[in-house]
């Protein structure tokens, strides 16, 4: 039987059915210890058709609360880039390279502050990833920040030197197409926030592009 301990989700994934099937499994699943202090999986959102796949690092907190993925202010803020470079949100599939939300209290009962996963717990969570990129098969993957660069690409990534570009890799045993650039939250943290906003427009102009 697996745990927790053995640091992977492979066998909690399914190995047939599509989205609705892996949904359901990945809700108990156990592969980490993230699950502990989590209040509930948040898998991946979108249609099957979705020829766009956009990436980021894992859940926060209010994905956390309501079970949905980029549903804070870094989704919003996401889906008002996608529309300004001329991509639909509605026709894009969104998850995570983690599933469950990684937190960290400065005092008890006070406000959860995002912690980043490491390399090993971004690993246990690449079996979901990997089923998700087999049943939506996406034609262009959007990477969204380092965390989730690293899940697809390796421990090398830097996001500041190939954002904008389009990158060619074999994923999870798949030629892909990838487009990186900065996760939606490093704008909201920018001191210059507008002039970032523009620059993660930019970079998914590119991907707007490709997909032409």
């Amino acid at each position: 039987m697996a745990t927790e301990d053995d640091y992977t989700a492979q066998p909690f994934v399914p190995k047939s059915g599509g989205l609705p099937a892996l949904r359901r499994a990945a809700a108990e699943c156990h592969g980490c210890p993230l699950h502990r202090a989590a209040t509930q999986t948040v898998f991946g959102a979108g249609k099957a058709t979705a020829r766009v796949m956009l990436v980021g690092e894992q859940p926060g907190d209010q994905e956390d609360r309501q079970g949905k993925p980029f549903v804070g202010p870094a989704g919003k803020l996401l889906d008002r880039a996608l529309t300004d470079a001329g991509i639909d949100p509605a026709d894009a599939y969104v998850t995570n390279a983690v599933k469950h939300f990684k937190f960290t209290r400065a005092e008890p009962r006070k406000r959860r502050i995002h912690k980043a996963p490491t390399l090993r717990e971004t690993a246990a969570c690449g079996p979901w990833l990997a089923a998700e990129l087999d049943r939506v098969e996406p034609e262009l993957i959007v990477v969204l920040g380092a965390t989730a660069g690293k899940a697809l690409l390796g421990s090398s990534f830097r996001v500041t030197q190939v954002r904008g570009t389009v990158l060619e890799e074999e994923i999870h045993g798949r030629p892909e197409r990838l487009v990186p650039t900065v996760h939606p939250s490093a704008v909201l943290r920018a001191d210059d926030r507008d002039g970032a906003y523009r620059g993660l427009v930019a970079d998914l102009k590119v991907a707007a592009e490709t997909l032409t």
